[in-house]
């Protein structure tokens, strides 16, 4: 207001002048000011870029000593205190730890190195040419268009020719991938179809072939050693050390996708968990000793058909913490304490009525107990409810539940209360009596919500084929090895829960991977996944 009445009081040529300099002014405090914002928006970056940097230098650092060490224990004399089976099983998961880490560092140092730079490194070795005695398929790579921007017909000069290995149960072939070479004569212009990206750069193996080496480990548990044996009777014996650094490198290309199935497993309502033990070597001393894989599957009655396994050094609780996260759900599990913790925080405890049921079926194996069978007619009338209504919707199984299972249920509650009684603490029978009063609330929950199982046996089936792998892998080489092996079958036993033959899914997932989006990882997803060819149609 004062600058107005004193601005009146100026002639116009004066006030005119003026106007200008308050404008320019005006002006120059709003570049200023911009110029404040870029200035706070590059430092973010700059302090945001420094702690990329420092975390891939940390990453870098830490691989790099993980190699050194690696490298100690597969050279050193201690791995000869193991047997012939348990050193080939040892030198596969260090050559596959090896494998992963370079194949990590690669990744980390390419986003550190400009691309002009990075491809005047020293270039690796060339390999010895695939056996000419192989079958070969030619598929031949053209540009779409022959025509030169400057209206000319352009020329073929000559080819480019990369060989990949497939194989096919009992035969190898050889694909043979020909790139014609294109000129125009008059304006000297070159052009090529391009090279596809592969899941390993520059290698030799298919997508199929890669499949078939991760579902037989993985899926059929034959050890790199015996599938060895088994290419060499095909004609071509490809030696475990190059079979486990496909392995590695495949693991780390995989991991994204079984981290995003973890996600989808966790935005399920309903969750089951359970662990069983497997023996993971020591390296360097010759001795094992205990981890634990821990399976985590979406509920029985989701919509969701997956499994995701966690590989620990251990069985504490806080692991099931940590891969649990923040989710608030229903854990359907044993009675191991581990799990407490997650229900103090706000996790719905489902107990497993098979784990109670099986304590009575010991009791009546061991000396035909009279109490046993009662418990256990009871328990059968709950399960053959269940059978009765398991493809029901969730609202029908609840209703029949609700008139049916919950008087037996009651009936069952008020038969081992007044038994516990009569029963001398300390036998097996008032041990089974007691694991069921205790967690009666937990086993009886289901009665309450029609999307709760009656019990966790559908995790523990997911468990069964580590339980049939441990006979022929005998242990996990390392905590990596068994991180890398949870992840690949993770999405093998996933595959298989959605009906997918395992070998199809993976060929097709680590043909697509290299080019495939990261934002869309969900499509590769075994419970969403659809055939290339699907989706073109």
């Amino acid at each position: 207001m004062i600058a107005a009445i004193e601005l009146a009081k100026l002639d116009d040529a004066t006030r005119s002048i003026v106007e200008q300099l308050l404008q320019r002014i005006e002006r120059n405090a709003h570049q200023i000011h911009q110029q404040a914002i870029e200035i706070a928006k590059r430092e973010a970056e700059i302090v945001k870029r420094d702690a990329e940097i420092n975390w891939r230098d940390a990453k870098i650092e830490k691989l790099t000593f993980e190699m050194a060490q690696l490298k100690r224990v597969q050279f050193g004399v201690k791995s000869e205190r193991l047997n012939v089976d348990q050193q080939h099983l040892f030198e596969e998961a260090v050559s596959a730890d090896l494998a992963a880490i370079e194949a990590e560092l690669d990744e980390l140092k390419a986003s550190a190195v400009p691309t002009t730079q990075a491809s005047s490194e020293k270039s690796k070795p060339k390999r010895a040419a695939l056996p000419a005695n192989l079958p070969r398929v030619e598929r031949h790579h053209e540009p779409e268009n022959t025509m030169c921007g400057c209206s000319c017909e352009l020329k073929r000069i000559g080819e480019d020719v990369s060989e990949k290995l497939d194989y096919e149960p009992g035969q190898f072939t050889v694909e043979r991938h020909v790139r014609g070479k294109w000129a125009c004569l008059h304006c000297k212009t070159l052009i090529q179809a391009p090279v596809a990206a592969e899941v390993i750069d520059k290698g030799i193996p298919t997508s199929g072939l890669l499949a078939h080496v991760l579902v037989a480990k993985h899926a059929d548990h034959l050890p790199l050693y015996r599938q060895e044996a088994i290419f060499g009777r095909a004609g071509l014996a490809i030696p475990r050390s190059t079979l486990a650094a496909w392995v590695g490198v495949c693991g780390v290309r995989l991991q994204p996708l079984a981290d995003a199935l973890k996600r989808h497993v966790l935005n399920c309502q309903v969750v089951h968990a359970d662990e069983t033990p497997v023996a993971m070597l020591a390296p360097g001393k010759g001795k094992t000793h205990r981890a634990y894989l821990w399976a985590y599957a979406a509920g029985v009655f989701e919509q969701t058909k997956a499994v995701v396994y966690d590989f620990q050094p251990g069985r504490s609780g806080e692991h099931a913490r940590n891969f649990l996260g923040n989710w608030r759900g229903s854990l359907v599990c044993d009675d191991y304490g581990g799990y407490k913790a997650c229900f103090a925080g706000g996790v719905t405890e489902v107990g497993c009525m098979a784990h109670a049921r099986r304590k009575f079926m010991d009791l009546l194996l061991a000396n035909q107990n009279s109490l046993a069978q009662t418990a256990l007619d009871l328990m059968g009338q709950l399960y053959g409810i269940e059978r009765r209504v398991k493809d029901e919707s969730a609202d029908k199984r609840l209703q029949v539940r609700q008139s049916e299972s919950a008087a037996i249920a009651d009936q069952l509650h008020r038969w081992l209360k007044a038994q516990r009684q009569r029963v001398p603490d300390g036998t097996a029978s008032a041990k089974a009596m007691d694991y069921c009063l205790k967690r009666w609330v937990a086993l009886t929950r289901f009665i309450e919500d029609g999307n709760l199982p009656i019990d966790n046996n559908h995790d523990e089936q997911q468990i069964r084929p580590w339980a049939t792998g441990r006979k022929n892998w005998l242990f996990a080489g390392s905590l990596m090895a068994g991180q890398r092996a949870a992840a690949i079958t993770s999405l093998i036993q996933s595959a298989k829960l959605n009906g997918l033959d395992p070998y199809m899914y993976l060929s097709d997932v680590l043909t697509r991977l290299p080019t495939h989006k990261a934002s869309d990882i969900d499509l590769l997803m075994p419970h969403i996944w659809k055939p290339a060819s699907w989706e073109c149609g």
